[in-house]
């Protein structure tokens, strides 16, 4: 074979990686809209980052490879890629990867969760004794007003009885 051939055959092998790769990133967008939900403006946006990362990493390689000039077998090469993955590995990466990463967090939450039950528990029981302390404090803080309301209505009781004594003998 001739090296224009060979190097031809080498393009279009590198399309069809580059295929599998852009593929293979956007089903890592799937897996994490599958974790956490998105709504349409943040997939939209997503979306719109990760296709012109594409058209980047599409013209780095046309420019590397093919000095920049596209080639129609390259667009083919590339599209295969992308279908001959998307229909064979893609459903079955994201529904493994998923539900791994859904158990591993899983775990890791049920073992915080073990850990900080000390913390929980010290939380629940200052939450009751501050609640108890602010039921007593507010009793304590009736008894006191009203304490001090008598004394003070006594008070001016006696400063009146003692003005008319003034004002009688005076």
């Amino acid at each position: 074979m001739s090296q224009n051939i060979i190097s031809e055959v080498v393009f279009f092998a590198h399309s069809f990686l580059l295929g599998i790769v852009i593929t293979f990133v956007y089903d890592g967008f799937l897996v994490l809209r599958r974790l956490i939900r998105h709504n349409l403006l943040l997939i939209s946006l997503e979306d719109m980052i990760f296709w012109i990362a594409c058209a980047i990493g599409v013209f780095y390689m046309l420019c590397e490879e093919n000095n920049g000039i596209l080639r129609w077998f390259a667009v083919l090469g590339a599209t295969l890629g992308m279908i001959i993955y998307k229909e064979s590995v893609s459903r079955f990466f994201v529904d493994v990867m998923s539900t791994i990463i859904q158990r591993i967090f899983h775990v890791i939450f049920k073992i915080l969760r073990f850990l900080l039950y000390p913390v929980r528990f010290l939380g629940r029981k200052m939450g009751y004794i501050s609640a108890k302390c602010s039921r007593k404090s507010r009793k304590a803080g009736k008894y006191m007003k009203n304490k001090l309301t008598r004394g003070f209505k006594l008070l001016k009781i006696t400063l009146c009885k003692h003005n008319s004594k003034q004002e009688r003998n005076g």
